[in-house]
């Protein structure tokens, strides 16, 4: 799959930018998020970093706008959802462990925000449980964002601390 990426961004420079977006989309979108390894915008980053493709200046932005839209995805799923959820049959057989997440949720929801964003085998949950528990609207989105804005930085630097490793080691 690395492959694949490495050939797509040589063959198409002028458009390699717009997997930042959809990577951070992909890795934070409930459902898809479960499947798509942040690694892959990562390296996406990378590769157009150390390349001179783009720079972090436009690269940070567009994360936090994909993965901002990933989260809010999820979070409208689980208002949409809502209560409902709790009458499907697979869903009742966990019906404790979904109740003790949404009251966790609940409680710590503006932390889960934060929390969430920087694990990735919950970030793309966390989002939808918020919206399962009705958490307000704009507080969510509020959060959100500096969430994410956090994150997009964090990739920020994981990018740039990477190439200057590389490129000091070779």
């Amino acid at each position: 799959m690395t492959d694949m990426l490495l050939a797509w961004l040589e063959r198409n420079q002028e458009s390699a930018l717009l997997l930042v977006p959809l990577f951070a989309f992909m890795e934070t979108c409930i459902g898809i998020g479960l499947f798509v390894s942040s690694l892959f915008l990562v390296i996406a980053c990378s590769i157009i970093y150390a390349n001179g493709w783009a720079g972090l200046e436009a690269m940070v932005p567009l994360a936090l706008l994909g993965s901002s839209l990933g989260d809010h995805v999820g979070y409208y799923v689980g208002r949409a959802v809502g209560p409902g959820i709790h009458e499907l049959r697979f869903v009742r057989r966990y019906r404790g462990k979904l109740e003790q997440a949404e009251g966790l949720v609940r409680r710590y929801g503006s932390a889960a925000i934060f929390i969430g964003r920087f694990i990735p085998a919950i970030r793309s949950l966390i989002p939808a449980l918020l919206g399962l528990s009705e958490f307000p609207r704009w507080r969510y989105t509020a959060l959100d964002l500096a969430a994410c804005g956090l994150w997009a930085l964090a990739l920020g630097a994981i990018v740039k601390g990477a190439n200057t490793v590389f490129v000091t080691a070779t």
